[in-house]
């Protein structure tokens, strides 16, 4: 696993979620290789892969839905499946499964009856999903968005410490899809902890404040959403580009800057962009542009993934 910078957590900020060389074969297959990471308390930990990458597989291991073939897991400073862990976790893992014939309220009675807690967290969570004008109506009338939906509201039963979401936007629509963000901001912002599976980039940016990235079972990378998009880099739009090359070659040095569809990309701190332009202009090169650059989370996503492929 490649982490691109120091992100361990001070020794203060225990871990809410923790995995040693997670590992889970079936048979030949290895669906999850020797996954190690780390969900720090109060931060949403976005866990990132394409469909078949391993995410849900890794997720059932920490909740103790499957037993790991080797490794270890830590989970609210528990054993995967302990009781006193479980009471404070909501999972959503895969699709949502409830009782056809009954209500959305109905359903959710029968988990909050059973976990003993009383109705008023169920209007509560009916609310954070605005499920609420649609309580009453059979779960089968629902659609996949709805159904979705309800599902976040029972993870949400109890207002857990950790909140293990697989896929939650699955379904829903552009609204739909904003208003779990905002929910899952909301959440992290009142001192909740969130794990977040996505195959979604856009979803991962948007909202997480550290990644994982996982491919075919391996764990890539483990770092912030800025150190991930490269924030210390410039990019630089300027005539002549080849004096312009030579002026930032010997202000930053060679391998800090590349050439990329006309323009140069400094691997430097933005703040260093005065510099640059006084030096661009003392050596009489007309700077066009020159701004703070990030890629985008998919355009890394996929750098990654295909290194991983050329290292199999």
């Amino acid at each position: 696993m490649t982490t691109l910078t120091d992100t361990a957590a001070p020794p203060e900020v225990a871990a809410a979620v923790s995995t040693q060389l997670l590992t889970k074969r079936y048979g030949e297959h290895v669906a999850v290789d020797a996954v190690s990471l780390t969900v720090r308390r109060g931060e949403v930990y976005g866990f990132l892969g394409p469909n078949g990458a391993g995410k849900t597989t890794t997720l059932r291991m920490i909740l103790g839905l499957i037993r790991a073939t080797s490794g270890a897991a830590t989970v609210l400073g528990q054993r995967p499946g302990a009781p006193a862990a479980n009471s404070r976790i909501g999972a959503l893992i895969e699709g949502p499964g409830f009782y056809p014939y009954l209500s959305g309220r109905d359903n959710l009675r029968v988990l909050a009856r059973y976990r003993g807690l009383a109705d008023d967290n169920v209007e509560w969570a009916l609310a954070q999903v605005d499920l609420t004008d649609r309580a009453g109506d059979r779960f089968r009338s629902y659609s996949l968005g709805m159904k979705q939906r309800l599902g976040v509201a029972a993870a949400l039963l109890g207002e857990p410490e950790l909140l293990i979401l697989d896929e939650p936007t699955n379904g829903l629509d552009p609204a739909g899809v904003s208003d779990m963000r905002r929910l899952i901001a909301d959440l992290a912002a009142a001192g909740h902890t969130v794990l977040l599976s996505s195959h979604l980039l856009s979803e991962v940016q948007e909202v997480c404040d550290r990644v994982g990235v996982i491919s075919r079972g391996r764990l890539i990378t483990e770092a912030t959403v800025t150190e991930l998009r490269g924030g210390n880099r410039l990019l630089v739009r300027a005539d002549p580009l080849d004096a312009a090359l030579a002026v930032c070659m010997r202000v930053v040095g060679d391998n800090a800057v590349s050439v990329v569809d006309g323009t140069l990309r400094l691997l430097v701190d933005p703040g260093l962009a005065a510099e640059v332009t006084r030096a661009l202009v003392s050596a009489e090169v007309d700077v066009h542009e020159i701004r703070p650059s990030e890629r985008s989370l998919e355009e890394v996503f996929f750098e990654m993934t295909a290194t991983e492929e050329d290292q199999r």
